[in-house]
């Protein structure tokens, strides 16, 4: 037996992209027999419908209230729901998980942080970062910013990305055998942008946050809720935009075509 889990959600509470409140996903994902989700906001230094005038403990309240409205009526329902968030540095962004509201209320420094700073400050408190569709292409980014060493895992399928640009990421963490996570970055209800609903398979369910954590860090226990084939290789699967693969240093390293890119670590 196994459980399922959505590990990438936004609300409206938080997400200016996000169109559906967070209690309007429970019955949808009970209905199609996921165990829980977790709820991933954009956070302030992303695409984020925060007010940026507030103080920021009343930002951060007003951040998780997209969480707490799921969560509520989660448990009126019966699906488990948990608490994360999505940060952003120049386009690149990291799905953070096993900290909490307080935590938040703690950091406001946060915003200054680079991201071997974040990635330290998260570890050191227990929790886990995982760049969130690392070989993502926009036509807001001008180039793609990929971080092995500054994060937990990568999040090798994403329902925002065409099949393409997941099958990079795949490939990429099977080759330098990074843990692999996949979510819907789901921001409406019943809508992907890939028409696709992903998640993470358990063999066991998650009680927390912490669980959840625990098991991603453990590297055993799961799989990937994705269709095989949209992760096998395609001959003709490239990258579009440059992209550079920031060392153990936080040094970026310019790539030159797909062969340049796999070797870089």
């Amino acid at each position: 037996m196994s459980y399922l889990y959505e590990v990438h959600l936004h609300t409206n509470a938080a997400s200016a992209c996000a169109r559906s409140a967070g209690s309007e996903y429970i019955s949808y994902y009970k209905k199609l027999g996921y165990d829980g989700i977790i709820v991933t906001d954009h956070f302030f230094n992303g695409n984020c419908c925060v007010p940026k005038d507030l103080p920021w403990d009343e930002r951060v309240d007003i951040f998780c209230s997209g969480y707490e409205d799921a969560r509520a009526e989660g448990i009126r329902q019966g699906l488990n729901v948990f608490f994360a968030w999505e940060s952003r540095f120049d386009g690149d962004e990291y799905l953070v998980y096993g900290l909490d509201k307080k935590w938040l209320k703690d950091h406001p420094d946060m915003m200054t942080w680079d991201h071997i700073t974040h990635y330290e400050k998260i570890r050191a408190e227990g929790g886990l970062v995982v760049q969130a569709h690392p070989f993502r292409e926009r036509g807001y980014l001008s180039e793609v910013y990929v971080h092995p060493h500054q994060c937990d895992a990568f999040e090798v399928a994403n329902s925002g990305n065409p099949h393409e640009q997941n099958r990079m990421a795949y490939r990429y963490a099977s080759e330098h055998h990074i843990t692999m996570t996949a979510g819907s970055d789901i921001h409406h209800v019943g809508r992907t942008d890939n028409g696709f609903i992903y998640g993470m398979e358990f063999d066991r369910p998650l009680n927390s946050i912490d669980d959840y954590v625990g098991r991603i860090k453990s590297g055993s226990g799961f799989s990937l809720h994705v269709p095989q084939q949209h992760l096998a290789w395609e001959e003709g699967t490239s990258n579009h935009l440059p992209v550079f693969i920031f060392d153990r240093n936080n040094t970026p390293v310019p790539t030159h075509g797909v062969a340049d890119i796999f070797a870089t670590y």
